[in-house]
């Protein structure tokens, strides 16, 4: 991660956290104003987002530290973990808010003045849209998973405040009693869908899940241009932050010297540099048609199948593999 990259991780998980701060004291306000349980909800999930920023910051910050001694690899899914933990905050608000709205339901609690909270929804939502514009020109740059995460839960919030608004006149304009406990409800059923879709790109990065199918074909296909390759396997990917790494044992011509050998490796590098910038990459080489004994992944990537796609790639695909 270069330290421009990592400099705007950080701007945007202060940002968050200042839009945070800002919202959680207005809608503070609106609670004590309307008792309204949607407003409260929007108020719980703020007051999340505030401590989901700040843990957002310290992922961002750890994510940018140098290679160490003892973290070779770096420190990139410090991102992932501040994701999960933001996962973790999201899903215990969703709850919070569904006991409320069906204690409010079968209460028959009212709404009483909905103007406040009306006008405070209108002006969080004028201020997530700022941070979300933000954060997408960030995210454009930088590829930061936490940044990102933060990013989803935000854009929920859009919803919710528009659920607010509608749940306010429904219940204290409309006179529909109960529409305030519903919204309510249907604003933690949201958030928790949106933590269980914010949660899969954390659990794969933890979990060193492979690239996508696409890019793993793209990255076949610039490696099958070279001319002195007789074939690939064993490939491996996985991402860490923002940063990829990939390694993989190529066949090449076993009568070749090291030297002639090493200046393949260099030439196959410096083009995939290109194509996937800041990519860790790792290769070795073998005598043509070698494959060590019990080793997974011996199928030929650069052979193309009857569509022309790797059938090896294919199966790393596949849904369980």
């Amino acid at each position: 991660m270069t330290a421009e990259h990592a400099n705007l991780n950080r701007k945007a998980a202060v940002a968050s956290i200042v839009v945070a701060l800002l919202l959680a004291g207005m809608k503070l306000w609106a609670v004590i104003s309307t008792g309204s349980a949607s407003m409260l909800g929007s108020l719980a999930d703020t007051a999340l987002d505030l401590v989901a920023s700040v843990a957002t910051l310290i992922g961002v910050w750890v994510a940018a530290m140098p290679d160490d001694a003892n973290h070779r690899f770096g420190h990139g899914k410090a991102e992932a973990l501040a994701a999960m933990f933001q996962v973790v905050l999201i899903s215990i608000s969703a709850i919070g808010i569904a006991f409320r709205a069906v204690g409010q339901f079968l209460g028959h609690a009212q709404v009483a003045e909905a103007g406040s909270g009306i006008a405070v929804s209108a002006i969080a939502m004028g201020a997530t849209l700022a941070l979300l514009a933000y954060q997408r020109h960030v995210i454009r740059q930088t590829r930061s998973l936490a940044i990102s995460t933060d990013n989803v839960h935000y854009k929920s919030d859009l919803f919710l405040n528009l659920a607010v608004i509608a749940a306010l006149l429904l219940e204290a304009r409309a006179g529909i009693r109960g529409a305030d406990a519903v919204f309510a409800f249907g604003i933690a059923l949201w958030l928790a869908w949106g933590a269980w879709g914010a949660s899969q790109a954390a659990v794969d990065q933890l979990m060193d899940h492979e690239w996508p199918l696409e890019k793993r074909e793209r990255f076949l296909e610039l490696v099958a241009q070279h001319p002195e390759l007789k074939g690939l396997h064993d490939l491996r990917t996985r991402t860490s932050g923002n940063r990829d790494f990939v390694q993989f044992h190529v066949w090449i011509d076993g009568r070749m010297t090291v030297t002639e050998a090493h200046r393949v490796m260099d030439e196959i590098e410096e083009k995939l540099m290109v194509a996937f910038p800041g990519v860790e990459i790792l290769i070795h080489p073998d005598p043509e048609g070698l494959v060590d004994e019990g080793e997974m992944g011996a199928e030929n990537l650069l052979e193309p199948g009857v569509d022309g796609t790797s059938p090896a790639i294919l199966a790393q695909g596949a849904p369980g593999a």
